[in-house]
């Protein structure tokens, strides 16, 4: 099968990445990956195909770096049509025993990032007047749980961007979603993706017994990556896709409880609410 898209994937060295990056070569789709490291990553995809097949080496935390790949990406396949804001990791701990660096550095990669590669990729699908944005959020960017603030204020945030970044782009006929998943086997868990402060703090009993709970699922999470990577690929074929894309039962749960709760929270303040206008 030779299917012409193009796409841009980062984070593509493990998890959902890597599944996704070899699903669509699977399916013929030419494929820029990004990864810190390109050896480790064309080992774990496991394919030499030049003609479709870019690794690309990328300090995500350097503009300048992503720009050259979008180039590079350019120069390889002509085109780009698809972006996946995939790179991404996880922050547990309580909000005073997390350094400020560390909270720097998770912006930096779940959200700075994301906003670099689409500053960089939007001239390019703006010219062609099509494209179509991925940005990778988490249901915990709308409903969060204990011990998860910064983490979840990064997705929150990811969110908000995707939200206005659909109505910016939107007559240049780009689309935009932000997907939203709940616990998915990817490895998240891992220390190799979790940033895990554990706390030395007397207290805080919420906050540790949610982290004993989740760090006890690793291995064990119901998402499933390869049918999330079906789901991504349905997505970019078409031509009315979701601005919010929950994935897995527990993120839907989730989400619906709190739209309820938030709903009759709404109404019951409703009257202050609208009393703040000038009379």
């Amino acid at each position: 099968m030779n299917n012409t898209k193009v796409w841009y994937v980062t984070g593509a060295s493990r998890g959902l990445g890597l599944t996704l990056v070899k699903k669509l070569l699977d399916r013929g789709y030419r494929v820029a990956a990004t990864s810190r490291d390109t050896h480790s990553l064309s080992e774990a995809v496991g394919l030499i195909d030049k003609e479709r097949f870019l690794p690309l080496a990328v300090d995500l935390n350097n503009p300048d770096c992503i720009d050259e790949s979008i180039q590079q990406t350019l120069a390889a396949f002509g085109k780009i049509d698809v972006v996946v804001n995939n790179a991404g990791y996880g922050m547990a701990g309580t909000v005073e025993e997390i350094t400020g660096q560390h909270v720097r550095d998770i912006f930096n990669v779940n959200v700075l990032a994301t906003i670099d590669v689409v500053k960089s990729v939007l001239p390019v699908m703006r010219s062609r007047q099509s494209g179509y944005i991925i940005n990778m959020g988490s249901v915990a960017g709308f409903v969060g749980a204990p011990g998860w603030a910064f983490y979840s204020a990064t997705k929150a945030a990811v969110a908000a961007f995707s939200e206005v970044l659909a109505l910016d782009v939107k007559e240049f006929n780009i689309n935009v979603t932000v997907v939203e998943p709940s616990n998915f086997r990817t490895g998240f868990l891992t220390k190799d993706s979790l940033a895990y402060t554990e706390s030395k703090i007397e207290g805080y009993q919420a906050v540790k017994a949610t982290q004993e709970r989740y760090l006890a699922t690793n291995g064990k999470q119901p998402g499933d990556p390869a049918r999330a990577s079906e789901i991504l690929l349905e997505l970019a074929e078409d031509n009315n896709p979701p601005l919010h894309l929950f994935l897995g039962q527990d993120a839907y749960n989730r989400a619906s409880g709190k739209l309820k709760v938030m709903t009759a929270e709404l109404e019951q303040w409703k009257e202050t609410t609208v009393s703040a206008d000038f009379k």
